[in-house]
């Protein structure tokens, strides 16, 4: 592992806006690429993407190997698998769908060992390249960020951010719109949508709590960051693929009718 091992709680205090990578392709090679840009950090989806647990021992140290700290999106809020991609050397976790203080507490808890956690000790990675890993350091650098993505969990923000452990809030704006009856957008414009994404990300300021968001592009990321998002996540492997394909595909005259 040759990123080390506190790098992304460094970034969590430099108060610095943070881009990330998202890879949501099972290979190590699109991982890696994903490193070699510069992103503060790559989240490996193991929820929409299509990634399983299995292709964590590869992606996670294909991002190592680019220098880039990894952080792995859950399945979901159980210990077990938050556990296993901690094992698997990410130094950080989101974990979706988090809507009241009890659920934020088990996520937080899942992340670090006795005594402010249940996380059961066998890092399988982190140990093989840091021989001074111990449960108090592990509890100081790893990243807990909880996913806001529901009308129920802003109504309950204050709650959510109150649980001890809590590191970033990260905004699923598409989620989100739907919990109010919107159709899922990256880019909401509908007043009411914004303004439960901004309810969400002032309660994170006003607490010190860095506050994330899904960026459907540069513009996007650029007008969260002047709002005052720090973790601003990119478009995933998959999307920027598609595009980029799209894009050459139609610069080379494909899909016109050539006239004589």
């Amino acid at each position: 592992m040759t990123v080390p091992l506190a790098a992304l709680r460094r970034l969590w205090d430099s108060d610095e806006p943070m881009l990330g990578g998202w890879c949501a392709i099972p290979s190590g090679i699109s991982a890696e690429v994903l490193g070699a840009v510069g992103f503060d950090w790559v989240v490996i989806d193991a929820q929409h993407g299509l990634i399983d647990y299995h292709d964590l021992p590869v992606l996670i140290p294909a991002l190592s190997n680019a220098g880039v700290p990894a952080i792995v999106r859950v399945p979901w809020n159980e210990p077990s698998v938050i556990m296993k991609a901690l094992d698997a050397g990410a130094q950080g976790v989101i974990v979706p769908m988090v809507n009241s203080p009890e659920e934020a507490r088990a996520a937080a808890e899942a992340c670090r060992f006795p005594p402010h956690g249940i996380r059961s000790w066998g890092p399988a990675r982190p140990t093989l390249y840091a021989p001074d890993y111990t449960p108090d350091t592990a509890n100081r650098q790893v990243i807990c960020a909880v996913m806001v993505e529901t009308v129920t969990a802003v109504e309950r923000i204050d709650e959510i951010l109150a649980v001890p452990g809590i590191d970033a809030v990260f905004v699923g704006p598409s989620d989100l719109g739907i919990s109010a009856g919107f159709l899922p957008s990256a880019d909401p414009v509908d007043p009411e949508h914004v303004r439960l994404i901004r309810v969400a990300l002032k309660a994170c300021q006003s607490r010190g709590i860095i506050a994330g968001i899904a960026c459907g592009n540069a513009a996007l990321a650029r007008r969260w960051r002047d709002e005052g998002f720090r973790m601003l996540a990119l478009p995933s492997d998959i999307s920027l693929l598609s595009a980029a394909a799209e894009q050459v595909f139609r610069d080379a005259g494909g899909g016109v009718t050539p006239t004589r």
